[in-house]
């Protein structure tokens, strides 16, 4: 198994489910991108092949998938934060998308290779705005600079697929659109629930930007499972190639203010939240929501822990770390639970 983007959040949650599964896994990415990281608390490198590298070094990352001699490859490596994408538009694009195309050029050379996922993002979507979820073949067309980078790097998916990987006997290509994922160990800036657990942790209210604004918030585990359980049908079955969504169902649409409040509920120690606006703010889209109908029939994927399953499962993340449990230890034990179901 070879793994970009591993030192993330998604990442090593991820790293975590296949070293429990038994699975070999090489790891391609940068040095974890917060400090403290996940990947550092839980230990991952130790138990794994981790090679610290930059997805924009194609010849780099080419003999590092040819070395790995890997069956399946997931695609997690990217710029991942809007207001990041505002500020570094040019790097956002080298390295959602150049790094998108050096991946696929990596999985043309290795014949090893059955099966590649490149995850993207639910922002991939021209938005509307429409009460409905968007479905996969809507119009791509992402907004901001981080968005529209995943728009085309869902393209450029598209292309090598039909380009280069139509013959009988090559690769199974697809890709995966998710929500906003939340869960224990994520402590980048500029997301909701990092932005809670700082406040809450040193006694301070929780800034909201938009609380008015609706997401399809999910367990970071419920979209791994989805990535997994597609790699794993295309690598048994090419007809399963395309492109799906995995968000969590209606009631875990949520706004920013509900799953602020939900967090203080589970918080508690007086936990608060207030709305401060902001001026010449950059733009953010108020409505955005998946419809995961083709997951479910298809694969058979359907969500398992609703938003008030992974607050809980956050909250009781957080406060065994900070009390002086392995982080790894909960991980693991958290997804032992969550695969169990």
């Amino acid at each position: 198994m070879f793994l970009t983007g591993h030192t993330g959040f998604k990442g090593t949650w991820l790293s975590r489910i296949l070293l429990l599964a038994g699975a070999e896994v090489t790891g391609y990415a940068l040095e974890p991108p917060t400090e403290p990281s996940l990947f550092a608390q839980t230990g991952t490198e130790r138990q794994m092949d981790s090679i610290i590298a930059d997805i924009r070094d194609g010849g780099n990352l080419k003999e590092a998938v040819l070395k790995a001699k890997p069956d399946i490859v997931l695609h997690l490596a990217a710029q991942p934060i809007v207001r990041t994408s505002y500020r570094d538009p040019a790097g956002t694009y080298e390295s959602n998308v150049m790094g998108t195309v050096n991946v696929l050029e990596a999985v043309r050379a290795c014949s090893t290779v059955k099966s590649f996922v490149n995850v993207t993002t639910d922002k991939v979507y021209l938005n509307r705005e429409w009460p409905w979820g968007y479905r996969e073949n809507e119009e791509l067309c992402g907004f901001d600079p981080y968005s529209n980078s995943k728009s085309c790097s869902e393209l450029v998916t598209y292309s090598y697929r039909n380009s280069f990987f139509a013959e009988e006997g090559s690769p199974a290509i697809s890709t995966a659109r998710s929500g906003n994922v939340i869960g224990g160990g994520d402590y980048a800036a500029d997301r909701i629930i990092p932005d809670c657990i700082r406040a809450a942790e040193g006694g301070k209210e929780i800034i909201l930007r938009n609380p008015n604004s609706t997401r399809p918030y999910q367990h970071v585990l419920e979209c791994l499972r989805g990535y997994l359980t597609l790699a794993k049908a295309q690598y048994e079955d090419k007809s399963f190639v395309g492109s799906y969504n995995f968000g969590p169902d209606n009631e875990s649409c949520v706004t920013t203010g509900e799953l602020a409040t939900l967090f203080c509920e589970n918080w508690g120690d007086g936990a608060r939240w207030k709305n401060v606006s902001e001026a010449n703010a950059p733009h953010e889209a108020n409505f955005l929501k998946l419809d995961c109908s083709k997951s479910k029939s298809v694969l058979g994927w359907y969500p398992q822990w609703g938003i008030r399953d992974a607050m809980e499962k956050i909250v009781e993340w957080e406060k065994a770390v900070l009390g002086g449990k392995s982080a790894a230890e909960v991980t693991d034990g958290q997804i032992k639970e969550y695969f169990a179901i």
